[in-house]
């Protein structure tokens, strides 16, 4: 402080005229007072700069807390859709592992109006339905079973434990006795097939969910009509649907897919897979961010649905992501619908054992060049080199145990041999064990250095083994193959049977069924022509037992709005009772018009082709700036050459 005083800063003192200090001194320089000049005016770029600064801002703050809430809402109905009920979580703990993205995955769908053991009446499974997944092949499958076909049930035993044989009876009656684990194990055992999800649905989930899409938009075949009133009471449900493609509610997709008052279980199953594909076309075209969340919130909210898991129990975001891109993407003429064949019978129907293991072959094995095969054999074509084939006795293969089940690899190898294949035992009298038993997915792998063959073979033994991937062979699995083509690695999904040997052979060509009859069509169209804003084509050629549906009550020929366009529907009437339709209308773009199979050219005029499986089930013509549809009877009853015949026959009317 004295250093500072001496310098005369801070308190020091002043000398005044007297010679004394006064205290504080005075300021060393005068103070002055200013106005600091105003900032400069910003142009109007800057402050629109600024403007859009901030509400990049603000807009980036919305987006980050809206996909945060987002996320949470996605985290929480996701958790809501998993199996809750007792009855869910108990066969949830009977699924099998759910694989990766890269492999294929089952799910069982049962479709009920009330939960098994809910104190109600006895519930039945009004629905059940394997759906299979492929990312591989890109294919969806389905395979529906009757309600009324009588196979073994088996049911959980005491305490959880492993399913016992109930006796036999309808396959509906297991979810009745044994709820959804019962259901699940009478499926299983009767196809020996893996399930990885279980989806059950409400009724009232089904009508809600409809509603939320919207509507669905589905092809009717025929009148459908029954009205309970006064002493006209029956066990069938009300239903008022004319013929003809429409857009149907909840209510009326449900009474579609379930009635059966004058046909049987196989029509029902029919339309319970047309709906599937009518669901899957609606959400491909129509669904959006708002209406995705508010069908998810009412399945969420009111319990509707519930979805088990295979292994963790997750239902994760990633999964239901995964499946929704897989199914929006899926390629036309992708989606498969599988029948049982050889079904006989009324109340009660029974089929072969054999029937059932061809239609799991299909099921698992989706033929993406059956359409193309189909339409070249119904057109007298060449067809095209199939895939070739490599004889069981010119491959050499050895079976390793990758389960740790006892016996597995033994049993696998002599179902193998009794298939023709040559067998082998690893060198050295090794035991036949994979390096470790984690494996789930059974492997078939082929010798690299000989992978002409080698791939093609462990393809032919992957489809014998089923639920196995095929992939080139590893050092630490080499030395094991005692110079076998083939290693075979028996993973958690082989049941010690092998599938049947699958053998596409192509449809046979018969000729068309068809009489030449004009007259049945032409002079009613030519009634109504003007009603319609286009050029009417009436058919030359009919299936050779078909007429007009004519009957009381019924609509032959209708003429009604169609997404505002006047359309037309023809409604016929085979000799067996099953009924197909020719529909005309300007609209080109509906949602049936964009899964089609393939386009072929045809005397002159281009004709869409639309399959099921090798089944052609619909034709399309576009020409005078309309549609023309050829639909086949719900159970594509009418053959592809008849169906191609009567399209190729269609023939303008004058205006």
């Amino acid at each position: 402080m004295r250093t500072t005083l001496k310098r005369g800063i801070g308190r020091g003192a002043e000398v005044n005229g007297n010679g004394r200090a006064v205290l504080p001194p005075g300021a060393l320089t005068p103070v002055s007072l200013y106005r600091q000049p105003p900032p400069p005016k910003r142009g109007l770029a800057a402050q629109v700069g600024r403007f859009f600064l901030w509400l990049f801002v603000t807009v980036l703050m919305l987006v980050c807390g809206l996909v945060g809430g987002f996320y949470l809402w996605a985290h929480e109905s996701a958790a809501a859709l998993q199996a809750h009920s007792v009855d869910a979580k108990r066969a949830q703990a009977r699924l099998d592992e759910v694989p990766d993205a890269k492999h294929a995955a089952i799910a069982l769908v049962i479709g009920y109006d009330h939960r098994a053991g809910d104190g109600s009446a006895p519930s039945r499974s009004d629905t059940m339905m394997l759906i299979r997944a492929d990312p591989v092949t890109k294919t969806i499958s389905l395979l529906s079973f009757p309600r009324d076909l009588i196979v073994p049930i088996w049911c959980p035993g005491k305490g959880g434990g492993a399913a016992v044989a109930s006796g036999s009876g309808r396959i509906n009656s297991a979810y009745a006795y044994c709820g959804s684990s019962g259901a699940l194990e009478t499926v299983r055992h009767l196809t020996r097939l893996p399930v990885n999800y279980l989806i059950s649905v409400n009724f009232l989930g089904f009508i809600s969910v409809v509603n939320k899409l919207g509507g669905v938009w589905m092809d009717v075949d025929r009148r459908y009509f029954n009205k309970n009133v006064g002493t006209s009471l029956t066990n069938f449900a009300n239903i008022n649907l004319q013929p003809g493609y429409q857009r149907l509610t909840g209510k009326q997709a449900l009474d579609f897919v379930r009635y059966r008052h004058t046909d049987s279980d196989l029509f029902r199953l029919a339309r319970q897979q047309q709906f599937v594909s009518a669901a899957r076309q609606r959400i491909a075209k129509s669904i959006g961010p708002t209406s995705l969340v508010t069908i998810v919130n009412t399945i969420a909210h009111h319990h509707y649905i519930e979805i088990g898991v295979g292994g963790s129990g997750q239902f994760s975001l990633n999964t239901v992501y995964s499946y929704a891109k897989f199914a929006y993407g899926l390629p036309s003429g992708h989606l498969f619908q599988v029948k049982i064949g050889g079904i006989v019978g009324q109340n009660e129907l029974t089929t072969s054992t054999t029937n059932i293991d061809d239609a799991v072959q299909s099921f698992l094995n989706p033929d993406v060049s059956a359409s193309t095969t189909a339409t070249e054999v119904a057109l007298g074509r060449k067809i095209r080199k199939r895939k070739r084939t490599i004889p069981p006795r010119q491959v050499t293969l050895t079976v390793l145990n990758g389960n740790g089940r006892s016996g597995s690899a033994s049993n696998a190898s002599y179902l193998l041999h009794q298939k023709g294949y040559t067998t082998l035992l690893p060198p050295g009298n090794q035991n036949a064990n994979a390096p470790n038993w984690n494996y789930f997915h059974s492997k078939i792998y082929f010798d690299p250095v000989r992978p002409a063959n080698g791939k093609l073979a462990a393809q032919q033994v992957a489809k014998l083994v089923g639920s196995a991937d095929v992939e080139a062979m590893p050092g630490n699995i080499k030395p094991l193959s005692n110079g076998a083509l083939l290693v075979v690695v028996v993973g958690s999904t082989f049941h010690d049977q092998l599938a049947p040997g699958v053998v596409s052979q192509p449809p046979t060509r018969h000729p068309a069924n068809v009489r030449r009859d004009p007259g049945e069509t032409r002079s009613t169209l030519f009634k109504v022509r003007k009603r319609l804003p286009f050029t009417v084509e009436y058919p030359t050629r009919l299936e050779r037992s078909s007429y007009l549906d004519s009957g009381y009550g019924e609509t032959p020929v209708r003429i009604y709005p169609l997404e505002g366009q006047p359309t037309v529907r023809l409604t016929f009437r085979t000799g067996s009772a099953e009924y197909w339709g020719i529909q005309e209308t300007r609209w080109a773009d509906a949602p049936v018009l964009a899964d089609k199979s393939l386009t072929q050219r045809v005397g002159g005029r281009e004709f869409d082709l639309y399959y099921s499986g090798s089944d052609l089930h619909m034709v399309v013509l576009r020409d005078n700036g309309a549609t023309y549809w050829v639909v086949n009877t719900l159970l594509n009853s009418l053959s592809n050459e008849t169906m191609l015949a009567i399209a190729r026959g269609l023939r303008p009317l004058p205006r």
